[in-house]
């Protein structure tokens, strides 16, 4: 099981790594801060490039932890939040499938972060090697609240229009 666990673990948390450092770095064919930043501004998050750093480091930080089996139960929640997100702001008016945009692909890495969290990272992970072993229920518990919690809070955040379409500096609504 620990060897399961932990080709789960690399391969979700790398592919998170990398997906982190297109948003942060511009790697692996990515926009970068800048261009992930003017990519969120258009869909109501503000401050933009604080939300930018704030999702590459989630993905990255986040990714990196879960491969090495590390706090595991908090990448697990990192790696949820990011996934509710982006659900909520762009895959879920697109359906299930992947191949329309849909959630099936976000959806899947956020099951997986839940399951390791609930089953724990394995014996083959630092959480392991410096006896860090919450109850795994609980652990799961905590990862997924926390994280959809986090995805939810940050998708609640967005301004329902594009700054300046309400005449309102950052797209708030006159009252």
């Amino acid at each position: 099981m620990s060897a399961g666990l932990l080709v789960l673990r690399v391969v979700v948390g790398l592919l998170f790594v990398g997906h982190g450092t297109q948003k942060l770095f511009g790697w692996f064919g990515g926009s970068g801060i800048s261009g992930f930043a003017r990519l969120l501004e258009s869909r109501g998050y503000r401050p933009a490039r604080a939300m930018a750093v704030l999702t590459g480091l989630s993905e990255s930080g986040g990714g990196l932890l879960f491969a090495a089996g590390f706090l595991t139960p908090l990448a697990a929640a990192a790696l949820i939040g990011v996934m509710v997100n982006a659900i909520l702001a762009v895959h879920a008016r697109r359906g299930v499938w992947n191949s329309n945009g849909g959630i099936e692909f976000p959806l899947t890495n956020a099951a997986a972060a839940t399951a390791v969290a609930f089953t724990g990272p394995g014996r083959l992970s630092i959480d392991h090697a410096i006896a860090l072993a919450p109850d795994h229920v609980r652990a799961g518990v905590f990862a997924l609240a926390l994280g959809l919690v986090a995805g939810l809070a940050v998708f609640a955040t967005r301004a329902t229009r594009p700054a300046g379409a309400s005449g309102v500096p950052g797209g708030a609504t006159a009252a």
